[in-house]
């Protein structure tokens, strides 16, 4: 079964001309949420990784149980103000204005090596500020994983030109 078929898109939302790709229905589905972490878990088996951090908030949905079924921790990367300890942030641009996230202090040591989490890439805003968190905290990014890109926004190439190895479970292409 596809995972993208199980992947609901809802148009005009949150405002005109956007197609919204909403997980909440492969979420919801039993088979297809086995088959999307068994997925990712696949993938990143073999390789070396100390700590997965998923981006507030359906990164946390994916990610946790990614991190459980690999053995290893899970950080959530939080909107400003959510964490209780001592925290770290990173400020970035947003189409209007600035917003900034953040995680503890004592989230990972430096040179552990991260998996980045989230359930979608668009313009790569919000990821890009998640790995220059990682970086500011002394963490090595392994890749930058994604159930959906949208290739058209530009957000994986952003990434990637920046050195990210990304990975999608599927794309959704000018629809």
């Amino acid at each position: 079964m596809p995972i993208k078929s199980l992947i609901r898109t809802i148009p005009h939302y949150p405002k005109p001309n956007i197609m919204f790709r909403d997980i909440t229905s492969l979420l919801k589905d039993s088979i297809g949420f086995k088959i999307t972490i068994n997925e990712l878990v696949r993938r990143y088996a073999d390789m070396e990784i100390d700590k997965v951090m998923g981006i507030e908030a359906r990164g946390f949905i994916v990610g946790a149980p990614l991190a459980y079924a690999l053995g290893k921790g899970f950080v959530p990367i939080r909107k400003q103000g959510k964490l209780p300890a001592e925290t770290i942030g990173h400020d970035y641009e947003l189409e209007y204005g600035t917003d900034r996230i953040e995680v503890h202090t004592d989230a990972i040591t430096s040179g552990e090596r991260v998996l980045l989490v989230d359930d979608l890439i668009a313009t790569g805003g919000t990821a890009e500020a998640a790995t220059r968190l990682i970086e500011k905290i002394g963490g090595k990014i392994v890749e930058c994983c994604f159930v959906i890109d949208l290739p058209d926004v530009g957000g994986r190439k952003r990434l990637e030109k920046q050195g990210y190895s990304v990975f999608a479970l599927c794309e959704f292409e000018g629809d």
